[in-house]
């Protein structure tokens, strides 16, 4: 085992010496109907440009620009007016709608409000310039441009884009697999005894896998027995590209996950810095990386999001993008020991100057509600001791 329980390696070390347990999953064919929230595993390129043709932006007339040189309220261009043609020449307009082809020989559109149709004449009121409220082909897209980089999470504006351009099956980054592993005596499905709680960490941990962009199996509850433990991940390492097992982290006579993964593996880390879920670990066993989640379901949340949410991006190839965060300003004191970094969860609310975060509970790892009621955390550095009421912090709003 590289590092002791005790030692409480800092979070950026031990993301460091994580990150690099993982390569990227493969890709496989999707049709665009699948293709929201996936990742994209190639560059996507336009089959076809946007707009395929030139179009009237505008519904109006569509006008030779030096026909209408001059025109004013007072002494408007006159046109006359020709249906249901493909060209207009010298002295004509035609009518237009918003989307539809722009006639040859036509490189302008009036709008409708600046004309007046008098007959078989159409009085032009102000000047057009070449290209005015005409969108020509390829304005948008060019054919064959990148309109999708690689490793890119596709949204759906993104898929509509890709509609637009022609293009039908996309490669995408497989779901990454993660196998979620219940430990622990006292765990159960049903209805609990006195001394038995719910298995809620295991599904929660799932459903939060699924959002992140990968594809969770959920274990049955394993006993805290060493040998079932071995068989259990080294089982799950097998079918699965990131293991998560739940419970049994810590020291205590019943925390057997540590010495099990290394056991039949290797233990790269073994108690972060972070506060709550310190006893937080992971290793590898055979080539895929284990992570030791502790069972209070606060400690659960905090290092699933740090160590599993990244796991899986890593896995899909975006790990780095930015998070999602907001500046608010603290309604109540929060405070940390300095050396550990703090998560403390938080209410966002508006009051009419701003976003206020509200601390919902400052203690207690094992109060599930608590992160529930929250909107996301206010991340304490280690250097820190804390923040005062009325400072603004940036909440990290990891429910998002």
């Amino acid at each position: 085992m590289q590092q002791g329980f005790r030692e409480n390696v800092r979070l950026d070390e031990a993301l460091d010496a994580f990150l690099p347990l993982f390569g990227t999953v493969g890709c496989e064919k999707v049709g665009l109907d699948e293709a929201t929230g996936r990742v994209a595993g190639s560059e996507i390129v336009a089959q076809r440009p946007v707009p395929h043709y030139d179009r009237s932006a505008m519904d109006g007339y569509a006008v030779r620009a030096v026909d209408t040189h001059g025109a004013a309220r007072d002494s408007p261009a006159r046109l006359d007016a020709v249906e249901g043609c493909g060209k207009v020449e010298d002295g004509e307009t035609a009518q237009v709608h918003t989307g539809t082809a722009v006639p040859d020989g036509a490189d302008a559109v009036v709008r409708v409000e600046d004309t007046r149709k008098v007959g078989e004449t159409v009085e032009v009121s102000v000047a057009a310039s070449k290209g005015e409220n005409v969108a020509y082909t390829g304005e948008d897209v060019e054919e064959c441009e990148t309109v999708v980089d690689q490793g890119v999470r596709l949204r759906p504006s993104t898929v509509g884009v890709l509609r637009s351009v022609g293009v039908g099956d996309v490669d995408v980054r497989r779901k990454p697999r993660v196998a979620v592993v219940p430990t622990g005596d006292e765990v159960v499905r049903g209805e609990p005894e006195p001394g038995e709680v719910v298995g809620t960490n295991a599904p929660m941990v799932a459903g939060y896998v699924e959002r992140w962009g990968g594809d969770p199996t959920v274990h049955g509850i394993v006993p805290d027995d060493e040998e079932a433990l071995r068989e259990a991940v080294a089982d799950a390492g097998a079918e699965a590209d990131l293991v998560a097992t739940i419970g049994g982290s810590s020291v205590g006579d019943r925390d057997l996950l540590a010495d099990v993964v290394d056991g039949i593996g290797e233990m790269h880390v073994h108690g972060v810095a972070v506060k709550p879920g310190h006893p937080v670990g992971f290793g590898v066993v055979g080539e895929t990386p284990t992570v030791i989640l502790p069972g209070y379901p606060v400690s659960c949340v905090v290092n699933s999001f740090e160590f599993v949410r990244r796991g899986v991006r890593a896995l899909l190839g975006v790990d780095g993008a930015p998070e999602p965060t907001s500046i608010c300003t603290l309604d109540g004191k929060v405070a940390s020991d300095v050396g550990a970094r703090t998560y403390t969860r938080v209410e966002i609310d508006e009051d009419g100057e701003g976003r206020v975060a509200r601390p919902v509970r400052t203690k207690g790892a094992g109060v599930l509600s608590s992160v529930a009621r929250a909107d996301g955390f206010v991340v304490t550095p280690e250097e820190r001791e804390g923040y005062a009421s009325g400072e603004d912090v940036e909440a990290l709003l990891w429910e998002a």
